[in-house]
């Protein structure tokens, strides 16, 4: 009867893992075939893989989005990592009744949808355009600045830090190091888990988001990857080998990513459960 139970788990854990994959799996072979290939939902691999990145490269410009989305990308994981992971310790490090209510304030923030905020935030960064040109409107820092820490992630460092062992600040305080000190050179490298489940989780937002930079970004030679592909499928008569192939090739950082951490993802977000 165990064996009978463990062939049925098997199998229907086999369907679910296929279900699963098979987007992906699917992706990865449309991108080696026309279009009219995959129109008519060929499942075999063709022989237009080189053409379609060929097209891609030709007919958009796919460096400058590849560029584009890492800037954004890279720049919003650091800078959220720094600033989410400062707010978090020091909620949980310098306690009391007053930080408390402000922090159930920031997480009641976690209820209003980012579609709310757009209009403010586009005449916010509009009136900067004509201040500090730099960050205003259709500029990278314009697309990353709104992006760069969430009430999520300061939650998220909270959660962690309670597993933090404070006799080491205790220590580090005792051996002359200032707040910042013991921030950047004891908490910081006893937390690696936790950013790198942090940094996996704002980098594929950032990597990933479409709507505001659709929103603040103007000009072609300044737009992301999903832009870029939300592009290449407004046509009349879009070429779907190319848009699967610049599918796969926006996919590729994010996994590789995901991929190369995903041990330390876990162990992060059992410490944030815990």
């Amino acid at each position: 009867m165990t064996i009978i139970k463990r062939v049925l788990a098997y199998f229907f854990l086999s369907i679910a893992a296929f279900i699963s994959i098979f987007p992906f799996l699917w992706m990865i072979i449309s991108a080696t075939n026309t279009s009219s290939d995959v129109a008519k939902g060929r499942l075999l691999p063709g022989g237009n893989l080189f053409e379609n990145m060929k097209n891609l490269f030709d007919t958009a410009d796919m460096g400058t989005a590849l560029t584009n989305s890492a800037l954004i990308a890279i720049g919003t994981t650091i800078m959220a990592l720094i600033i989410g992971s400062l707010a978090g310790y020091g909620f949980e490090i310098y306690r009391s009744k007053k930080k408390d209510v402000l922090f159930n304030v920031l997480l009641l923030s976690m209820m209003i949808p980012f579609a709310a905020l757009m209009v403010p935030l586009y005449r916010m960064f509009g009136g900067i355009s004509t201040t500090v040109p730099l960050i205003g409107i259709d500029t990278l820092a314009a697309a990353a600045l709104p992006t760069i820490t969430t009430a999520y992630l300061i939650f998220f460092f909270r959660q962690n830090t309670k597993m933090f062992a404070k006799e080491l600040v205790e220590a580090g305080r005792m051996d002359g190091l200032s707040e910042i000190g013991v921030f950047f050179r004891i908490f910081m490298p006893s937390m690696k888990t936790a950013y790198a489940a942090a940094a996996i989780i704002t980098f594929m937002n950032s990597w990933n988001n479409y709507l505001w930079p659709l929103v603040v970004l103007q000009s072609p030679e300044k737009q992301t990857i999903p832009l870029l592909i939300s592009n290449l499928g407004s046509g009349y008569s879009p070429d779907f080998g190319v848009i699967m192939m610049a599918i796969v090739i926006g996919t590729l950082p994010t996994a590789l990513v995901f991929f190369l951490m995903q041990k330390h993802f876990v162990a992060g977000m059992m410490g944030s459960v815990k």
